[in-house]
């Protein structure tokens, strides 16, 4: 029921992703029409403009609950939503719970650059973090970089206003001390211009705040510049002409920037798989989003989430939350 077009765009992108490996399970009212999928009934929603915590308390038998529910229980092996954000973040916390090792849920997104993907995390879980949380983001986005785009040791780098090691505010100054000690492969500060060129490293890591309005601007970004050029394609008859021949051109780089390629990003850090979609997800964006959680699954990506998670870096984590504050962001 999450999602600003469901639930038919939501019936209709889990029928497209099911095959005999990935079975889609519906959760929402009696008498839905699913196509000939199973429906778990769910009589609640919880809206777009609820606030999550209550919302997820008040509504257990809400469509997003319930789903969590089903992962924490072992009865689903991923949920994927295009709800509120916020409040699928509260139901995986209260019903899917956090790995042991994880102070922190993180949200992960694959951004397309020109030298390949880079994971950017967190892109919205948390809006207030600590230099440590930092740290462990970096530790598990290098881990989904390895385990699920299987990139030989991923290299991490900081979002900052610069790539000089004393330039961001008091959490990236931090952060970036830690990340030095973490073991990591870690290759400095980076700038957010140089994301898309392929310069921001396998693994970019910041707080859910300044992550998530980095992705809206970008994504708002590429959406508004693919637009444009069609518009200036059609808007002249030698531009129609140029359009029949760069058309397979544009069609791959729409194909490759458009967020529905994705579909969704998983909230790391969790006993379970969980994708988060787009409130204004399509049909292939949801489909997409189910097949995002369905390698998930495949890779084992808790499992070795956890395994791994067990050695990283315990001593730097310690001794990051024990010392004093650094000296005041320049």
């Amino acid at each position: 029921m999450g999602g600003d077009q469901g639930p038919d765009e939501i019936v209709a992108g889990a029928l497209e992703a099911a095959t005999p490996g990935i079975v889609p399970v519906l959760f929402g009212p009696a008498g839905l029409d699913t196509g000939g999928l199973e429906v778990v009934e769910a009589p609640d929603a919880i809206g777009m403009d609820e606030k999550p915590v209550e919302a997820v308390r008040a509504k257990p038998r809400s469509s997003l609950v319930a789903a969590c529910r089903a992962v924490g229980e072992g009865q689903a092996a991923a949920v994927v939503s295009a709800g509120n954000t916020g409040a699928t973040l509260a139901a995986c916390l209260f019903k899917i719970r956090r790995l042991p090792e994880v102070d922190r849920p993180a949200i992960a997104v694959v951004v397309p650059s020109r030298q390949g993907p880079t994971v950017l995390v967190d892109a919205g879980a948390n809006a207030d973090a600590r230099p440590e949380h930092l740290v462990q983001f970096a530790e598990m986005g290098a881990i989904f970089a390895e385990e699920v785009l299987e990139i030989s040791r991923p290299q991490v780098r900081l979002l900052s206003i610069g790539e000089e090691p004393e330039k961001g505010n008091q959490l990236t100054l931090e952060a970036h001390q830690l990340l030095a000690q973490s073991g990591l492969r870690f290759g400095g500060n980076v700038e957010a211009r140089v994301l898309l060129e392929g310069g921001a490293g396998d693994v970019l890591v910041t707080d859910g705040f300044t992550g998530n309005i980095c992705l809206k601007l970008l994504e708002g970004t590429i959406k508004s510049l693919l637009d444009a050029l069609r518009d200036e394609i059609y808007a002249s008859t030698r531009g129609k002409v140029g359009g029949l021949l760069i058309r397979p051109a544009a069609r791959h780089l729409r194909e490759r920037l458009d967020p529905d390629t994705h579909g969704g990003a998983y909230l790391l850090g969790l006993r379970g798989i969980a994708v988060i979609a787009h409130g204004n997800s399509s049909r292939r964006a949801i489909a997409n989003a189910i097949r995002l959680a369905a390698r998930g699954v495949e890779h084992r990506l808790v499992e070795r989430l956890s395994e791994r998670l067990r050695t990283a870096t315990p001593s730097v984590l310690a001794s990051a939350r024990s010392r004093p504050p650094s000296p005041q962001a320049r």
